[in-house]
């Protein structure tokens, strides 16, 4: 994407194009070190030329998932800040943020130091900032160019921010109070609790609370119904908290409130519940925005989002709306087959995403890029550091040395980590030829 896009630094991005292709960037073919990434993408290569195994994008799929977000969540009076983790790739936070993206959200010290020196301008740091050192590092970085807002779920990190703060007059971090729930993540287990840090957050010269939020996806991990009532309960919980901090005072005065929830799994609930939490201040009060964190859609995947995406269960508000579609693939080569109905792939857990199911076996074919025919029946049934098993029927399916199989992922945030350049196609399937490279900063 050309052009300059609000709240990163476009040039630096835009840098990427000039990195050297090298021994560094695997399933990149010897034939194209030396020449630059930018370079690389313009030349009209095609997967084909591309080493096994790959991870590789659709450029098609991403821009139609981002598309159906930014405007899903258009209509629906919220904002977006997708979580940067997914991806750690300044070139697609870009197209996030070009599409509407409020911000981008990261996780810990390393990631805001990556947004920081791509020029994020706003991040929500999804996380208590704990160490001395990040915390002071933030201090030291934070400003009109680089606003964060992190979060804190106990009096204690409070005070320890504090202490680490002591020796900057007039340093304030913006932070927003998370609640959390039995058996989940980080937050405050109780109101109370969430109540108490509020009030120190308030009454600390270096703090000043503007938000309250939280992560329902840690306390669920299906879609049935007692999964949907622990959400909205748990939401609930989110939405009387902020009406508690708002009748005390406890915002800091002149703040834009934030209100902050939804991973990929169930914004549409957040919506449902938290929508009555807006507000545009005219009545008096803070203004308040709700902001979603979903940070998997533009990827999506042909496991675990598949299945619980509120646009493909056809959750509440996403009537009309069409599914996400997966832009992740993995490409592996049948490397053995020591017995009837077993190939053994050279793609493992180094290569691909195991955390949230096993790869699935869609297509295979003589040579990448080549004709590829269905699989029915197949499954991978183990996946090693450097292979995986496929199983098949060998009497209805001939699988030969040196075949390709094109497989479908689960979750996009632990497929990224392993490729530090991921080729992007133009359309997977359709249109193989290589039109971008995508850089990963983990």
């Amino acid at each position: 994407m050309d052009g300059t896009v609000p709240g990163i630094d476009t040039a630096m991005v835009d840098a990427l194009g000039g990195v050297e292709l090298s021994w560094r960037h695997k399933a990149v073919p010897a034939a194209a070190h030396g020449q630059t990434a930018g370079g690389y993408a313009q030349s009209g290569a095609r997967l084909a030329q591309l080493q096994t195994p790959v991870l590789t994008l659709s450029a098609r799929a991403m821009a139609g998932n981002v598309a159906e977000m930014a405007s899903w969540c258009d209509a629906q009076g919220v904002l977006l800040a997708p979580h940067g983790k997914t991806t750690m790739a300044p070139q697609m936070w870009r197209d996030q943020l070009a599409a509407g993206a409020w911000g981008i959200t990261l996780a810990n010290a390393s990631q805001l130091r990556v947004g920081h020196a791509f020029g994020l301008r706003r991040v929500m740091l999804a996380n208590s900032l704990t160490d001395p050192q990040a915390a002071a590092w933030l201090a030291d970085h934070q400003g009109a160019d680089f606003q964060v807002l992190s979060w804190v779920d106990a009096v204690e990190t409070v005070a320890l921010q504090g202490t680490v703060l002591q020796g900057r007059p007039g340093t304030v971090l913006d932070v927003i109070v998370e609640l959390g729930g039995p058996g989940g993540r980080t937050g405050a287990r109780t109101a109370g609790t969430a109540l108490e840090v509020a009030r120190a957050v308030n009454a600390s010269p270096h703090h000043r609370l503007v938000g309250v939020g939280g992560y329902e996806g840690s306390l669920a991990h299906a879609s049935d119904a007692g999964s949907l009532a622990t959400v909205r309960g748990y939401l609930a919980g989110v939405r009387e908290l902020h009406e508690v901090l708002l009748g005390e005072g406890l915002y800091a005065p002149g703040a834009d409130v934030v209100v902050t929830a939804g991973g990929s799994a169930y914004f549409d609930d957040v919506v449902d519940v938290l929508a009555g939490c807006v507000s545009d201040g005219s009545a008096g009060g803070p203004r308040v925005s709700v902001v979603l964190r979903s940070g998997a859609y533009m990827v999506h995947d042909d496991g675990f989002y598949h299945g619980i995406s509120p646009f493909a269960r056809g959750g509440r508000g996403t009537r009309g709306k069409a599914p996400f579609t997966s832009a992740m693939h993995a490409w592996a080569r049948v490397v053995s087959v020591p017995e009837p109905g077993l190939a053994i792939l050279d793609a493992g857990k180094r290569d691909m995403p195991v955390d949230e199911g096993l790869p699935e076996p869609q297509l295979l074919g003589h040579a990448l890029g080549g004709p590829m025919a269905e699989l029915p029946g197949a499954s991978i049934s183990a996946v090693n550091d450097q292979h995986c098993f496929l199983r098949y029927d060998p009497e209805t399916t001939e699988v030969a040395i040196g075949d390709v199989a094109r497989l479908g992922l689960s979750h996009p945030c632990t497929a990224f980590d392993k490729w530090n350049l991921i080729p992007v196609l133009a359309d997977t399937g359709t249109d193989n030829t290589v039109v971008d490279l995508i850089h990963t900063f983990f």
